[in-house]
């Protein structure tokens, strides 16, 4: 070592920087690892993220069951519902006129007709020794009644909506005709008239304006509107919406004013709203008539008779 310390420094100087280096190149290396490592893991996740619908899903049961429930769909579509039979045709128009429009309409209806049947079958098998009657001889009356109301449940409901449905569109189609009047008399197109008034009933009666849109699309579709309103008229399931289809036509035919028509028409199906008005309320005296001699005249022969059986019994007049 020189005595000014000349290599002493420098020897000093060389081991710090050889360790600045190391921890340079160290520290370096350990960020690329991390920042590779990170990189790695958001393109996992984007990955997972992008391919959620398909590896992971078809690894799993639910994934499982609706591709046997969706096979089953179809082949019920295929080998029952697309039959163009009358009865096929029947159980169409009666889910359309429940507002049912589903494609696959009719495969589930016989399928929850199949599956209710099975059900309601198991459930009474299941049940009956519950009460002690599996025993007896009704036992498999009781059965057969459960599994024969599982299949008839989907076709009442199926009536239940086709008659609330049904009360609803023979309500508003007064009120839709007296605007289709209003918009004639303004000028309108029946197409825009249409328009017009199926906006205007979407918040009174949906199923009613929901048929009216479908109309005007046939007619924006090609279809002529006599076609699109005779649909109409088996969509709704009303005569007087068949009758007000066969009026656009012959009027159409006869080249005479659709206004004057259809504000005849409408008059008419005013009249016809405050004859069923007049019918429900005539017919109100003969409907009370049982509940009240059910539920008020026994009430008042019991205070009326009361205290005459109190004085018989006790013998005090």
């Amino acid at each position: 070592m020189d005595p000014t310390g000349t290599f002493s420094f420098f020897g000093d100087s060389a081991t710090v920087m050889l360790t600045v280096l190391v921890f340079l190149a160290t520290g370096t290396l350990a960020f690329a690892m991390m920042i590779g490592l990170r990189a790695r893991g958001a393109v996992r996740r984007r990955a997972a993220q992008v391919n959620l619908d398909e590896d992971p899903g078809r690894r799993s049961l639910r994934y499982s069951g609706l591709q046997a429930v969706k096979r089953l769909i179809d082949y019920t579509t295929k080998h029952y519902s697309s039959v163009d039979g009358d009865d096929m045709k029947m159980l169409r128009r009666r889910l359309i006129q429940a507002g049912i429009y589903e494609a696959h309409a009719p495969a589930y209806f016989f399928l929850a007709r199949v599956g209710l049947a099975v059900g309601c079958a198991i459930a009474v098998i299941f049940g009956l020794p519950m009460f002690g009657a599996d025993g007896t001889s009704s036992y498999w009356l009781f059965i057969i009644s459960a599994g024969l109301l599982g299949y008839l449940a989907p076709g009442f409901y199926i009536d239940r909506r086709i008659g609330a449905k049904r009360l609803e569109h023979q309500a508003g189609f007064p009120d839709f005709m007296d605007l289709l009047v209003v918009c004639a008399d303004s000028g309108l197109s029946m197409e825009a008239s249409l328009d017009r008034v199926g906006r205007e009933l979407g918040d009174s009666y949906p199923s009613l304006a929901a048929n009216i849109h479908m109309t005007n699309l046939e007619i924006r579709a090609g279809r002529t509107i006599t076609e699109a309103l005779e649909h109409f008229g088996d969509r709704l399931g009303l005569e007087e919406a068949r009758s007000f289809a066969t009026l656009i036509a012959q009027s159409d035919a006869l080249g005479s004013s659709i206004s004057d028509a259809l504000r005849v028409y409408s008059d008419d199906m005013r009249h016809k709203r405050l004859s069923r008005a007049e019918e429900k309320a005539y017919s109100l005296p003969a409907k009370l008539a049982v509940p009240m001699m059910v539920c008020i005249f026994p009430v008042l022969f019991v205070a009326i008779l009361c205290p005459v059986i109190v004085r018989l019994a006790t013998g005090k007049w």
